[in-house]
């Protein structure tokens, strides 16, 4: 479809979209070719029926006028330029419109102000119906010819009633026919107009007649489709905005605002939701070659987005005043927050299906561990929606049930779908097609199988996870209001034109390559099924990652035992049978047992205990990753106490002075092995000391608090707001260059009988136990000065109880 539209008249900024600003749409002579760059928002003229002003909001003085002014009130439209309401219409009417500007929300939003009478003028006599909006800035108002005791005669308890009436039958509707044919007649029975269609939208925009309530002499519209462009898309886009929009008279003369452009704003008039716009030219003629006098349609809205439209036509003029106007919109408002409950009525059954149907097929996925679970058995997703076949691919492995496309051509289809298909303007990541070819032309040849495509995305990589049902291919005649191809032309003043089609005599269509459309219910289920699949696919990903993690720490493990087995074990194992060779070469000589080979014994007996040890030690260090720990309210003091008391003599031995300058708090922990941690702490900060008064200090530190712990884990504790525990000494330090071996099982920084020999597995346990309380360990030292080994105990310690009293007495320690 096409419009003739004016040149400009002024010079004034462009539109943005190639067109000059301001023109009028309606009167002069530029061709358009294509009616999607046609202005509908800002045409420059109004139907001529009635009266336009545009008023500076902020004093209420007149910027334009509409250039039939003079009809009315018998003044030059220049005149009016720069006046102000009161000087206009008087003080009441001022008054009235400064009230509801300072009171209503007129932002996009027309409403209705007062009836009044001009003062003086041809037409002085007619009422005129004031409505007052904003937009872009402008206050713009609209007067009509008076609706008050027009058709139909609606006073506001007939409305009411009416309106409840109305809104029991849309409910009671137990399919979506029968929904429209009830909204058809409502709307009918309310305006008294000729013909009202309820009219729907498919996904390619073309439309379809779905109820066609009409005077009996008329002939039935029901099931006819249109071409999308019928509707071009800004006329869509407009629908989207209003409630309404009227055209009484298609003959009526089209009348321009004086200026064209607003002086203010420097742009055309925004009439997106004005009564008095004018129409298309295009449209007119439309009219005109179906007998169409007048029209009235209303948007119907499903979440957002503009389902379809009820459509009344009228084969003479009709005056359509603000009462009926208002019962109208009402209605079409209605219909929108009834359409989905509608289409669900419809289809409930089939919803409880799919919907028991995708949760076995979950259950047996979640059951199994993978996606390819979906497609076997009488669980597969075809028991659900409505196909041929189903694939589903996994990490680029493809599993099907039915019938489909082969692996390589998936293969392509998913490579397409993740580059090229745009998911639907309100975000809902559904593809949903029912002549796939059209989009994609390699699966022309699938037509048998694959002519419908329905797609869900679990995952965003370029090949990720998609589930994707196929409907064969189903002839289908389509039965088109005129021929939708013909593109008739006619001659204008600038050379030929595209005009409506004459003729909307029956026009029939076979069409090939589609199969039957998804609904709006196999949607919704599919984007269901998604969410419950993503749900599925993160709680395997973080099976996977503990699963992970439990698996490298066990091979880091495993490592320290085969260097523990092959090293440390064999050590001991290594003396114990030279000693032992010894004493067996001397006992075949016949030699007595001398002080050598008493040496050799005792010898043989350490390193058993030395064995012993580290055996324990490794029993105990693996024993520690495969427990589970009972987290309880647990007061830290106990903890200590019960960790200096198990340490007893080794303590009194190395003569060591414990302090705790202030009370513990208490935190949530596992008792036990909160006191092993501590014991493990504490005791190896007991033993690496040479200094002549050695002590162990063990405290805590407040995310508020200063100093705070220093290194990275310091810095990551203080950030998350956690309590960071701490055990201190004034021992011999550890160097810089042994701190990447000091948590590692077995191993010792000194000789084997260095400060009292021992297994070397304390840190590495007490660095267990802490990751096990989803903790962190690290430590800051300076070598000859001493030591601070720092620890968190993550959730463990969310929600404790501080406890502590910093004017505590120090603790010391005795056994």
């Amino acid at each position: 479809m096409s419009a003739i539209v004016d040149p400009p008249k002024l010079d004034a900024p462009s539109s943005g979209s190639g067109l000059p600003f301001p023109y009028s749409v309606k009167r002069h002579g530029l061709t358009i070719t294509n009616c999607d760059d046609e202005p509908v928002r800002t045409p420059g003229c109004i139907q001529g029926h009635g009266l336009m002003l545009a008023l500076n909001p902020a004093d209420l003085v007149v910027t334009q006028v509409s250039e039939n002014w003079p009809e009315w009130n018998g003044r030059p439209v220049e005149s009016m330029l720069g006046q102000t309401l009161t000087q206009l219409f008087g003080a009441a009417v001022a008054e009235r419109v400064a009230h509801l500007l300072a009171n209503e929300v007129l932002e996009a939003n027309s409403l209705y102000a007062l009836t009044t009478r001009l003062a003086h003028g041809p037409k002085a006599e007619v009422p005129l119906d004031l409505s007052i909006h904003l937009a872009d800035g402008v206050l713009i108002a609209e007067f009509e010819p008076s609706g008050r005791g027009s058709s139909p005669p609606i006073s506001d308890g007939d409305y009411y009633s009416m309106v409840k009436q109305t809104l029991v039958r849309l409910k009671a509707a137990p399919s979506l026919a029968a929904f429209c044919e009830v909204a058809a007649a409502e709307v009918r029975r309310i305006t008294r107009l000729d013909r009202v269609m309820v009219y729907r939208f498919h996904a390619d925009d073309t439309g379809e007649v779905l109820a066609d309530s009409h005077r009996d002499d008329l002939h039935s519209w029901l099931g006819l489709r249109y071409p999308a462009n019928d509707i071009p898309k800004p006329t869509r886009e407009i629908f989207k905005r209003i409630g309404v929009r009227p055209l009484p008279d298609i003959d009526v003369a089209l009348c321009e605002m004086v200026p064209l452009a607003n002086p203010v704003t420097g742009r055309p008039l925004d009439m997106t939701h004005c009564a008095l716009r004018g129409p298309s030219v295009m449209y007119t003629e439309y009219l005109r070659n179906m007998g169409v006098a007048a029209t009235l349609t209303m948007p119907i809205l499903r979440a957002g987005e503009l389902w379809g439209l009820i459509a009344c036509h009228h084969l003479t003029p009709v005056a359509m005043g603000f009462p009926m106007r208002a019962a109208a919109e009402f209605m079409g408002q209605m219909v929108s927050l009834e359409i989905a409950a509608a289409e669900g009525r419809e289809h409930l059954q089939y919803r409880l299906d799919l919907e028991t149907a995708h949760y076995a097929a979950l259950a047996l996925a979640s059951a199994e561990g993978g996606l390819s679970a979906l497609t076997e058995g009488g669980t597969s997703l075809l028991a659900g929606i409505r196909a041929g076949g189903v694939a589903v691919s996994e990490q680029g492995r493809w599993s099907m049930a039915g019938s489909t496309p082969e692996v390589a051509e998936l293969d392509a289809l998913t490579r397409w779908l993740a580059q090229s298909v745009e998911t639907p303007g309100d975000g809902r990541p559904v593809v949903a097609l029912d002549a796939l070819a059209s989009h994609f032309p390699e699966a022309a040849a699938w037509a048998p199988v694959a002519a419908g495509l329905l797609a869900i995305p679990i995952s965003h990589r370029l090949h990720g996870d998609w589930v994707l049902w196929f409907r064969p291919e189903q002839v289908q005649t389509f039965r088109w209001g005129g021929n939708p191809y013909e593109k008739p032309t006619t001659a204008g003043p600038h050379g030929a034109r595209l005009t409506p089609r004459k003729s909307f005599d029956v026009w029939q269509e076979e069409a090939r390559g589609r199969s039957v459309p998804w609904l709006p219910v196999e949607l919704d289920a599919a984007l269901k099924l998604r969410i419950l699949l993503r749900d599925v696919v993160i709680g395997r990903a973080e099976q996977l990652a503990v699963l992970n993690t439990d698996l490298v720490r066990s091979n880091e493990e495993l490592d320290a035992f085969a260097y523990v087995a092959g090293h440390d074990l064999k050590e001991p194992l290594r003396g114990i049978h030279k000693q032992a060779h010894q004493l067996l070469k001397e006992a075949q000589a016949g030699r007595a047992l001398d002080e050598q080979g008493t040496s050799r014994l005792d010898a043989i007996l350490r390193l058993t205990v030395r064995m012993d040890s580290l055996l324990d030690a490794l029993l105990h260090f693996s024993r520690v990753g495969r427990l589970s720990l009972e987290r309880e309210e647990v007061p830290l003091d106990e903890a200590v106490a019960d960790a200096i008391d198990s340490l007893g003599a080794r303590l009194e031995d190395s003569r060591v002075e414990i302090r705790v300058p202030r009370r513990m708090p208490s935190v949530r922990c596992d008792r036990v092995r909160m006191r092993e941690i501590f014991a493990n702490l504490v005791a190896n900060a007991a033993k690496y000391n040479d200094k002549l008064e050695r002590w162990v200090e063990v405290g805590y530190i407040d995310p508020a608090e200063a100093p705070q712990p220093a290194g990275p884990l310091g810095a990551v504790a203080r950030a998350a707001g956690e309590r960071v525990f701490y055990v201190r000494d004034n021992g011999i330090g550890i160097e810089e260059r042994h701190r990447d071996r000091v948590f590692m099982m077995f191993k010792r920084l000194h000789a084997r009988d260095a400060f009292g020999g021992g297994s070397g597995a304390g840190l590495a346990i007490a660095k267990k136990l802490v990751e096990q309380h989803r903790g962190a360990i690290w430590f800051e030292s300076a070598a000859g000065v001493g030591t601070t080994f720092y620890f968190t105990l993550g959730s463990a310690d969310a929600g404790a109880d501080a406890g502590a009293d910093a004017g505590a007495e120090a603790v010391a320690a005795d056994e």
